[in-house]
């Protein structure tokens, strides 16, 4: 598990991040500005990826990325208006609020990995593709068939000091079947 994020360490990326990048929307530097003068409600911030699964979040960009400007989620509902965002953060200062920072090279900086938490709200597949998961069914079989053959062998070695011959015969012929079956897979 995570260790929580101290009211200090999200002040200090904050004030780095405002001191570091020029926003796309002016009322993002207020909303941020807010934040680090009310500890009750920063205390209540987390930052993560992918804010829109979340059931309140914020996705907020600087300028030289492709990301919108502002955006604001509440349940199934978005709105691009910082205003409403900054009114519900006033009505519900003790509710969590999920914070995505978009800025060229966020994954590669430090300082935004320091406060950065897991979203808990991301669908357990999230991070996997069709292709992610077809390779890793086919890794799977590769592995359990090779498990497999393994146990045959060594029953065969058990088969063959004991002089079972219908054993013996039988694990060969199983053998055989996941060898081929391993083949295909080289294929």
């Amino acid at each position: 598990m995570q260790t929580p994020i101290s009211i200090d360490e999200k002040k200090d990326f904050v004030r780095w991040f405002l001191n570091h990048y020029q926003l796309k929307k002016r009322e993002s530097v207020w909303i941020l500005n807010y934040l680090m003068n009310h500890e009750t409600l920063l205390s209540c911030v987390h930052f993560v990826q992918e804010v829109k699964f979340c059931p309140r979040g914020m996705e907020i960009s600087a300028q030289g990325v492709s990301d919108p400007p502002f955006r604001f989620y509440k349940g199934q509902v978005m709105t691009n208006d910082a205003e409403k965002s900054f009114h519900d953060l006033r009505m519900n200062q003790k509710e969590p609020v999920y914070i995505q920072m978009n800025f060229e090279k966020a994954q590669q900086c430090s300082k935004y990995a320091l406060v950065l938490e897991e979203n808990p709200y991301l669908p357990k597949d999230y991070y996997l593709n069709d292709r992610d998961k077809n390779e890793a069914g086919r890794f799977l079989s590769h592995s359990l068939l090779q498990h497999r053959k393994k146990q045959l062998e060594l029953k065969i070695d058990k088969a063959l000091q004991n002089g079972d011959r219908d054993t013996f015969r039988s694990l060969c012929e199983n053998l055989n079947q996941v060898n081929q079956e391993l083949n295909t897979f080289m294929q």
